[in-house]
């Protein structure tokens, strides 16, 4: 679809939707955990509906409430393994496809898992070899479909840390499975870390137990789904979750409020997350915005902006809402260490250049990076989201310092981690209009 900005976001109040990262290891951790739980989630989302599908095809049962989901986990004592390989269509969620594909090997569970979009072209290697090493068998490896059978051994992986912490994750999630003690080695620099520090408080809330040692070693226990299961059941009631606010999508709310009319205030977030992209604070008073934190959210107002230089190893999905400051910051931004972002949905860090460049913005791409020479305001015109749900959301916010009207082709992209964007546009006083 395209949508075209008739007027953008005037300020306000929103709340930030529910953590699409928290929800992922949460909906996975539930099925495997022998107890039932209510998942706080009253927003959809493409990648949480991938997840959702997998976890019922491996036998969780789940039934949606107006603001929850139900998960019922999959039988324990023993699981029940299908004989025919179970369809686990993944749709472009690499959560999804990373944290499953593990999962389903420690439980012996022969999947083909489906892949659309640019899914098939990103890293899974260095996981598929670590599987296949350790008694599972990949059958098929295609753009399309990875297929696998076997059941993992114990015993130590060892995974590069500079590729995807969802590796890390997956096998994280899966390891507590087996019958004996497993050892993760992640080898060179860990990028993303907050997401495995994620990844290690959901695994606490489920009960758990992973012994972090020095440089980045992760022991895992063996035996601990029969242990959690009993150690859960000792209540009668299901357990109740509600996941942290999301960041990553809240950034670009808070950068609206950064650069455009009135302050933005975002509720339901906890300066106390484990998200790396809690980041966006600092960001954000590095360029010079004025930023409060209190128990009733966070508020953002308008300030000069100036550019700054800045590394994203850790929180590489916020390029483009920082690329989007600094296109109307004072000065030159460097951003830095972002190469990983040209495996993302689109080549993130040339897909940002090229629609905020339609838009007017002065930005080049680098080999790991963008420079970006800021403006007082943009032209504005016509872009394209070349199919990335980040890259339509910061065009969208970007239409507050533009002359012309914003039009964005392929604008349904949000709905890979945000089908209400654009409800929640119109609800901090912008309008926009459906073309075709």
């Amino acid at each position: 679809m395209t949508v075209k900005i008739i007027k953008p976001v005037q300020g306000g109040t929103i709340r930030a939707i529910v953590s699409k990262s928290d929800v992922h290891r949460l909906l996975i951790c539930a099925a495997l955990s022998g107890k039932e739980a209510f998942i706080y989630c009253p927003q959809r989302s493409e990648d949480i509906d991938a997840t959702e599908r997998c976890i019922e095809a491996i036998g969780a049962k789940l039934q949606h409430g107006l603001d929850n989901i139900f998960v019922k986990p999959i039988p324990h004592s023993p699981f029940p393994i299908p004989h025919s390989p179970v369809l686990m269509y993944c749709g472009e969620s690499g959560s999804t496809l990373r944290f499953l594909l593990p999962v389903c090997a420690a439980l012996g569970i022969n999947a083909s898992f489906v892949m659309k979009g640019r899914l098939g072209e990103r890293p899974i290697s260095p996981l598929l070899n670590e599987l296949a090493a350790k008694g599972c068998t990949i059958s098929e490896h295609s753009s399309e479909r990875i297929t696998i059978s076997g059941r993992l051994h114990n015993g130590e992986y060892t995974l590069p840390g500079d590729i995807s912490s969802q590796f890390i994750s997956g096998l994280l999630m899966a390891l507590p499975l087996l019958d004996g003690e497993s050892i993760i080695r992640v080898c060179g620099p860990v990028e993303s870390r907050p997401y495995i520090d994620m990844t290690l408080g959901v695994l606490m809330m489920f009960g758990i137990n992973v012994i972090e040692e020095e440089g980045n070693v992760f022991r895992i226990p063996g035996k601990q789904a029969e242990k959690t299961m009993d150690a859960l059941n000792e209540g009668k009631s299901p357990l109740i979750i509600k996941p942290s606010g999301d960041w990553s999508n809240a950034a670009f709310w808070l950068a609206a409020g950064a650069i455009g009319k009135d302050e933005i205030t975002c509720t339901g977030l906890s300066v106390d997350s484990k998200q790396g992209d809690l980041a966006i604070i600092n960001i954000l008073q590095a360029f010079g915005v004025c930023v409060t934190c209190d128990n009733n959210g966070v508020n953002v107002k308008k300030g000069k902006l100036s550019g700054i230089d800045i590394d994203v190893k850790d929180t590489p999905d916020l390029v483009p809402v920082i690329a989007a400051l600094a296109s109307v910051a004072e000065g030159k931004t460097v951003i830095r260490n972002a190469k990983r972002l040209r495996l993302k949905e689109s080549d993130r860090l040339k897909t940002t250049a090229l629609s905020l460049s339609n838009l007017g913005a002065d930005i080049i791409e680098t080999e790991d990076g963008l420079v970006i020479e800021g403006k007082k305001e943009l032209s504005g015109g016509e872009t394209t989201s070349y199919k990335d749900h980040r890259i339509a959301m910061a065009a969208a916010i970007l239409s507050s310092v533009c002359i012309e009207p914003v039009v964005i082709r392929d604008a349904e992209a949000v709905n890979k981690s945000y089908t209400n964007f654009f409800e929640d546009f119109k609800t901090l006083g912008g309008e926009y209009e459906y073309l075709r």
